[in-house]
């Protein structure tokens, strides 16, 4: 009768210090990602908030009359703040949601 090889299906070899770096590696990746994708959407949401707002301030009598400096940097910079989390939030939960169905190439695949 062959021998089975218990270890490769161990609970233990998945705390590992191999294992663990790469999970950690990969992580840092996906968060690398998700900043690249949010800073790149805050800077297009930025432009396309403040062109709007510096010019509704201009045309518009109420705004004129009720939105100070403060009022415009806070309306633009909400947005981008907003745009930025929600954009690397999402491209981080894509990432690693697209690699834990399909592996990166570079990882180790246990044989059964």
């Amino acid at each position: 009768m062959a021998k089975r090889n218990i270890a490769a299906n161990s609970p233990i070899e998945k705390t590992s210090m191999a294992y663990l770096d790469q999970k950690l590696a990969m992580a840092k990746r996906y968060s690398h990602e998700g900043v690249k994708a949010g800073a790149k959407e805050a800077v297009v949401s930025t432009s396309a908030t403040a062109i709007p707002t510096m010019a509704s301030v201009r045309m518009l009598p109420w705004a004129r009359a009720n939105l100070n400096h403060t009022a415009h940097a806070l309306i633009i910079s909400t947005v981008a703040g907003t745009t930025y989390f929600i954009v690397a939030d999402k491209t981080v939960l894509k990432t690693a949601r697209n690699n834990s169905f399909n592996p990166p190439s570079n990882a180790r695949i246990n044989p059964k």
